[in-house]
């Protein structure tokens, strides 16, 4: 499995995550307004997948007025821009480990934990979906691969568990 095949899980440094994102935008000439910012800071602090109202929440510890459009606002800018990724089936933002790069990639979900892997294939998925849809002549506006099922951890915890009430 080569470095760049390898899934990545949404658990990666959240200050070097922020200094990437925050170079990719000077080196494009993007404004990362404090709100962006901290929208972003909440999201990488939270570890895996968040929904807008949990990161609403966390905003409004901070600033009790906080408001919904701030939010959507905050995570269509990093969504148009490649920092962060959308899993629609279970509507929530992730962080995106290639921040300095636009790029479609696959993720597994775990429907127990809810964890995301992002699996960084080089665009072999995406590549293959943009053929099979050029040659039907199909022109794809978006693209989001989500495979569901069970984590390893919650896996192997499932079997524990089976193998203890077995007993």
């Amino acid at each position: 499995m080569s470095a760049q095949s390898h899934p990545h899980s949404h658990r990666h440094d959240a200050r070097g995550y922020l200094a990437a994102v925050e170079q990719a935008c000077r080196e494009r000439d993007l404004r990362l307004t404090e709100s962006r910012r901290e929208i972003l800071q909440l999201l990488a602090a939270h570890g895996g997948p968040a929904k807008a109202y949990d990161l609403l929440e966390s905003l409004r510890q901070r600033h009790a007025t906080a408001a919904p459009p701030t939010v959507y606002r905050a995570l269509e800018f990093l969504l148009a821009h490649g920092f962060i990724h959308r899993l629609d089936s279970i509507n929530a933002f992730v962080t995106c480990h290639h921040p300095e790069q636009a790029h479609q990639v696959p993720f597994l979900i775990c429907d127990e934990c809810n964890q995301a892997e992002e699996l960084c294939d080089d665009g072999h998925v995406a590549a293959l979906i943009a053929r099979e849809a050029q040659r039907r002549g199909f022109a794809p506006r978006a693209q989001t691969l989500e495979v569901h099922g069970l984590c390893a951890r919650c896996r192997d915890r499932d079997s524990a568990v089976a193998r203890v009430a077995a007993q």
